[in-house]
């Protein structure tokens, strides 16, 4: 469990990387910061194909030796990122990150399961996207506070060993793991035939669409509205990234019991903060508070949508995997691209308040919870 809780920190720290390095990637290389939040879209799209796909691919291999293939993708992808001298080679770059970002992901949950026993499921899987929290806990803001050091570039070299470290981790520390049934593409697509399948995945899109909506242009926002110095921003990314920690842990202690409130519940909260940021965000303690509550809330979110897979459609984890990754990174990538289109058209305000939208329509979809549980429940 070490090496996949390493490798998810390194993969949510390069996705989201581009957040903290926004502006200057985007002066570096020519480009809006609009145009520079694509970077994460682009990701998002090669993700939502790969986690459709891995399912078929990786029940004809050794789950070992797909998990490290992916490693070696994303270690690619790093020094790729790094080197680029171009907008549509980072792009190209980035597009390779996101088939490490929808293989991982889709395979991550149905491996947890083979790998321990499943009354520890939800502690193996709080454990895993504890990795979520010690990368925004300390991605965003070590690449803001690095990239006005040593520039952006320089933040995703920084990356480079850690990606290899982790590809020899995996190698000798996951057990080979047999294959499995190849998991035919149209079973994936199929479970959307279950009508909790599919008002769990409107869900999700809506949850992580607005979270992302919102997320991808925080620095813009705490630079422009907040008017944060450099060593400021870096302390309120912290602030976030920190947060994130009592979010996982809080959902990690309340799903069993409140599962499918905290699914409904959740993006309504995180809708409320966003409002909040957007009408205090101008002074610098009422955004800090702003920022540890949006991070808490956050974190809290893919935790229990990871276990409500398990629940949800336990009997068919692979394809389920596939089909909420795609999900998400969908989500992400329009997300992402709906953001950076309000922002360069309208304002920043406009992109908060868009987010803010899709999370309280993302609690409605959700609704009691009822709609999501499994027919024999």
């Amino acid at each position: 469990m070490g090496s996949m809780t390493m490798c998810v920190a390194l993969l949510i720290a390069a996705e989201f990387m581009p957040v903290s390095l926004l502006t200057p990637i985007a002066r570096d290389l020519g480009a809006t910061d609009g145009m520079a939040g694509q970077a994460i879209s682009i990701s998002g799209l090669f993700a939502v194909l790969t986690s459709l796909l891995i399912a078929p691919i990786a029940g004809r291999f050794d789950r070992r030796l797909v998990l490290t293939a992916l490693t070696g993708c994303m270690l690619a992808s790093l020094v790729l990122i790094a080197l680029a001298p171009s907008f549509a080679l980072l792009m190209a770059a980035r597009a390779l990150l996101g088939v490490t970002v929808g293989g991982f992901w889709a395979l991550s949950t149905a491996t947890v399961m083979r790998l321990v026993p499943r009354a520890s499921l939800p502690r193996a899987m709080g454990l895993l996207y504890m990795g979520n929290a010690v990368a925004t806990a300390v991605a965003a803001p070590v690449g803001s506070l690095l990239g006005g050091l040593i520039g952006w570039r320089g933040v995703f070299w920084l990356l480079v060993p850690l990606a290899a470290l982790n590809l020899a981790w995996q190698w000798t520390s996951l057990p080979a793991m047999r294959p499995q049934a190849a998991v035919p593409l149209g079973r994936v697509l199929g479970l959307l035939r279950r009508r909790n399948v599919a008002f769990a995945m409107l869900g999700v899109m809506l949850s992580f669409g607005g979270a992302f909506t919102t997320f991808t242009y925080l620095r813009p926002f705490l630079e422009t509205v907040t008017r944060a110095s450099l060593p400021q921003l870096s302390m309120l990314l912290l602030g976030l990234g920190v947060a994130g920690f009592a979010g996982t842990s809080l959902a990690t202690a309340l799903l069993r019991r409140h599962l499918y409130g905290l699914l409904g519940g959740l993006p309504l909260a995180l809708a409320a903060v966003t409002l909040a940021l957007l009408a205090g965000g101008q002074v610098l303690g009422a955004a800090g508070a702003a920022m540890a509550a949006w991070g808490t809330l956050n974190a809290a979110i893919p935790v229990c949508w990871s276990n409500w897979l398990a629940h949800g459609v336990g009997d068919e984890p692979e394809a389920g995997g596939g089909l909420m990754v795609a999900a998400i990174q969908l989500a992400i990538m329009l997300g992402a691209a709906f953001g950076g289109w309000l922002l360069d058209r309208f304002s920043i305000m406009a992109t908060f308040a868009g987010g803010a939208a899709l999370l309280v329509l993302a609690s409605l979809a959700v609704g009691s919870g009822r709609r999501l549980r499994p027919p024999t429940a």
